[in-house]
């Protein structure tokens, strides 16, 4: 895991380090110096332009510039006060006008250099990753102790570029003192440690999958779900579709089960004990003659249960079309829940849009409704009741296309079957969704093709 650090707790570790701040920043602006000499592969007859503000990010600037001087390159060095908007021809921009402690907004200058940014590109709020102003696009930051949120989340993920991390030997247990719980980016080493290998004596029923997905008008959303989970790691997998599809529209593989389109609830819970997971949503329909019944389901199923699509929007809605209140629903269950919600159904289940603080916004869901909450996106959370966060950054536009969100429910639900807990199921089914895109062509992705690529361990 790759450790998120807020502002809050990097300033509480500055200021209660029994270091002198001199010394972080003489390591600081080094580690600067020593990524602008990889950018400009080299010293001889370079330019390089340094921007500068009153803060300590000001300082490691001006102590990159020393450096960098004393290799030979010629520095030209302006302050936050005199940049001006055209910068001089150069062969590399460093940005140190502000770091973690932006207050106003930012407006970067002209330029046709690649740029450099110390510890966060300049007008990006380091809590929430939105622009405050218009900050550079920098093709590399180095970040100082710990990623922080700001670059984690877009857009400042992508206006910092290529990120490095320099430890500079900072304290960083005392950031438990301003919160102890944890945020992380996941990354394929953690998803390699948290998916068991299988035992020599497994049988398919140990990781078997119950899926109550598809209707009349929406079988795709079923059969994507049902072929990821087989993908994922899933022994055996029973779907049964509202309305009562034919077998031959499910997946080869899938073990179809017919129930009636009334009172399907106690059908589909009847021998629920034999899964070791369940999904319930994709594709389900909205009707309200749905909404009893999966109600029902949700609160009787005694196994881990991943929720998606229509499963969300029937659960945070009432017949009369009313939001309703979920909070101490899931609380009820015996067994984990996960919740996959894009923006809208999250606005759904909370009554709420997220806010661009999408950290604490998913946070502030799985608590109230104690439940690990997956907040899809370019980067994307979750959260478990306690607090903690995983985020996962290795998808990209590519799983915005239609049945992407089904195929990531049916590997949740495989981990779940697999014994992973639901925090962990979560953060690694949203690391190998994304992951699958390695092998996939940059345009014309399709979710099926999502599928095919899957690929749990096993990541040279």
């Amino acid at each position: 895991m790759e450790a998120v650090f807020t502002p809050e707790q990097m300033r509480y570790i500055d200021a209660h380090s029994e270091v002198d701040v001199a010394v972080f920043i003489r390591q600081a602006g080094y580690a600067v110096a020593q990524a602008a000499l990889r950018m400009l592969n080299g010293s001889y007859g370079k330019h390089v332009v340094v921007l500068v503000g009153k803060g300590n990010n000001g300082e490691d600037g001006r102590v990159a510039s020393e450096f960098l001087r004393a290799r030979g390159v010629k520095v030209s060095l302006f302050a936050s006060s005199e940049i001006p908007a055209q910068l001089p021809e150069c062969d590399l921009v460093i940005d140190a006008v502000y770091g973690t402690g932006l207050r106003g907004e930012f407006y970067a200058p002209l330029t046709n250099a690649p740029v450099l940014a110390v510890d966060i590109p300049s007008g990006i709020d380091a809590t929430t990753g939105e622009c405050r102003g218009v900050p550079f696009v920098a093709q590399q930051t180095v970040t100082f102790g710990a990623l922080k949120p700001g670059i984690v989340l877009q857009p400042g993920r992508m206006h910092a570029g290529v990120v490095t991390v320099a430890s500079l030997d900072l304290p960083l247990g005392l950031g438990k003192n301003v919160d102890e719980k944890i945020i992380s980016v996941v990354t394929r080493s953690d998803v390699e440690q948290w998916v068991p290998p299988r035992a020599p004596t497994t049988h398919k029923w140990k990781s078997a999958v119950r899926a109550i997905a598809g209707s009349k008008t929406m079988m795709g959303a079923a059969q994507l779900s049902c072929s990821a989970a087989y993908k994922a790691g899933a022994g055996i997998v029973h779907l049964s579709s509202i309305g009562g599809m034919p077998e031959t529209i499910a997946p080869l593989e899938v073990v179809y089960r017919s129930v009636s389109e009334l009172h399907w609830a106690d059908q589909c819970l009847s021998d629920i004990e034999r899964f070791a997971s369940a999904l319930i949503g994709p594709g389900l329909g909205r009707g309200d003659e749905l909404v009893d019944e999966v109600f029902h389901f949700v609160s009787r199923c005694p196994v881990p249960l991943v929720i998606d699509g229509d499963g969300l929007q029937i659960l945070a809605s009432s017949r009369d079309g009313q939001r309703r209140n979920m909070a101490n629903f899931f609380a009820q269950r015996t067994a984990e829940t996960v919740l996959t919600p894009h923006d809208g159904e999250f606005s759904a289940l909370t009554g709420e849009r997220p806010s661009a603080d999408r950290i604490a916004d998913t946070r502030k869901a799985a608590a109230a409704l104690q439940a690990v909450v997956l907040l899809k996106g370019s980067t994307t959370v979750v959260a478990e009741p306690g607090g903690n966060v995983f985020c996962i950054t290795n998808g990209d536009t590519r799983l915005a296309t239609a049945g992407s969100g089904d195929v990531l429910t049916g590997v949740i639900a495989a981990l779940l079957a697999m014994g992973l807990n639901a925090f962990h199921a979560a953060a690694a089914g949203a690391f190998i969704h994304g992951n699958a895109l390695e092998r996939l062509p940059k345009y014309g992705v399709v979710a099926s093709d999502i599928v095919q690529e899957i690929q749990v361990g096993g990541y040279e």
